[in-house]
């Protein structure tokens, strides 16, 4: 599975219409509707804001919405284009200003899912697609003249969010690699002689 890394949108226009449609990082189905609310929001002056989603490491958790179109012509064609993409936590949305002239339900299911093609090709063409790996937290602490060993021996590891805490000693957290992280746990144990656990 991949997961995105940012923000990505693109533009289209059929016969007048115009679709922007916008690929943004979701976890949670709460998240998805406040991401929701806040696009219909932004694009009050807009006739449609449909949307799909696809969450959980296996991409188990799916949602869409026609918002108002004719039944199977937006939220469906837009969700099979996210389905076959391979990503997971992520929400697609597709925001339509009606252009004058109506597409039929054809027309609709084409603009939508072309407008969902091209903004996936467009996260794969800039690289916002990246494999999904799963991590695993970790949290300790440790004196300061402990603390620059640690630090050196983090650079071997794929460390992500690292927050550093200075008190009367240096707590430190963040996420490794799920394969990488028993290898972190004895390295840490190794280079304080046993005296850092990680949590």
């Amino acid at each position: 599975m991949k997961i995105l890394k940012s923000t990505v949108q693109t533009e289209t226009v059929v016969k007048g219409s115009r679709f922007l449609a916008e690929a943004i990082p979701c976890q949670k189905q709460e998240e998805a509707r406040a991401i929701l609310k806040a696009q219909k929001e932004k694009y009050a002056d807009a006739t449609h804001v449909v949307h799909a989603f696809v969450l959980g490491k296996a991409g188990e958790v799916m949602g869409m919405s026609d918002d108002g179109e004719p039944g199977g012509t937006a939220g469906r064609p837009v969700l099979d284009v996210l389905k076959g993409s391979g990503a997971t936590d992520i929400m697609l949305t597709v925001t339509r200003w009606f252009g004058g002239t109506l597409l039929g339900t054809g027309g609709l299911v084409k603009a939508y899912g072309g407008a969902a093609k091209e903004l996936l090709s467009q996260c794969q063409e800039i690289g916002a697609l990246e494999e999904y790996v799963p991590k695993k937290e970790f949290c300790f602490e440790c004196d300061y003249a402990l603390y620059k060993s640690v630090k050196r021996a983090f650079e071997a590891f794929a460390i992500d969010g690292l927050c550093e805490e200075y008190t009367d000693k240096v707590k430190a957290n963040g996420s490794v690699p799920q394969d990488q992280y028993a290898s972190l746990a004895a390295r840490l144990k190794d280079i304080s002689s046993g005296a850092i656990t990680i949590e």
